[in-house]
């Protein structure tokens, strides 16, 4: 088994300090950073978003898978930056104004992560203006909206509105979603993606900064 698979392998048992040693190991072994990063770590996050999404593993196996890729990455930081490997994209998350439910945001957060997207983390309690503030500073591909409760989710169409007065709505697409929001309500307030879990929500993040 090569070592990449290796990394994957361990990466999705969680097991941060065999990450860590793994990757230490191939870059003493002269393999690329970019390469360690893209089939060692992302693809094993990658497999543990898949399961996810199909239920086959829960938020804490993905709490720990998520601890075991941030530890390699912290170690290819400065070979990456060295390398001037560019992220796929950025993004801002948080959970909008009122609300302060976290899970499903930080769960989101990590599969963009592992799907080598920069993600600035707001937190909860976001206001519209907070998101669009934070996508002009960052220069951010996507602005990602999370609600739990019905009573927040109205803050989305601000934070869309709020977008088309800064004049970056061309620039930024606007995705959002949690246990009340659906494809209808998100067609109604303007925004650009509705997904039902994080894994989906990821794969939409990478392609629309493909495009």
């Amino acid at each position: 088994m090569s070592i990449l698979n290796e990394i994957s392998e361990f990466l999705q048992k969680g097991r941060s300090p065999k990450v860590k040693e793994l990757v230490n190991q191939a870059i003493a072994d002269g393999i690329d950073a970019e390469k360690i990063l893209e089939e060692g770590l992302l693809s094993g996050m990658s497999v543990i978003g898949e399961k996810f999404k199909n239920n086959e593993v829960f938020v804490p196996e993905v709490l720990i898978a998520a601890r075991a890729m941030n530890a390699g990455v912290e170690i290819l930081k400065p070979y990456l930056k060295a390398a001037d490997v560019k992220n796929k994209g950025v993004a801002v998350i948080g959970t909008v104004k009122g609300d302060l439910h976290d899970i499903g945001k930080n769960i989101v957060k990590m599969m963009l992560e592992g799907k080598g997207i920069e993600v600035v983390d707001l937190g909860v309690d976001v206001s519209a203006e907070q998101f669009v503030a934070a996508a002009i500073e960052n220069k951010a591909n996507l602005i990602c909206c999370s609600a739990l409760l019905t009573t927040t989710m109205n803050e989305m169409q601000r934070v869309v509105e709020k977008a088309k007065e800064a004049g970056i709505r061309d620039q930024v697409k606007i995705l959002v979603g949690g246990a009340p929001v659906t494809q209808s309500f998100c067609d109604s307030i303007g925004a650009d993606c509705y997904t039902s879990d994080a894994s989906s929500c990821a794969d939409a993040a990478v392609a629309f900064c493909r495009a």
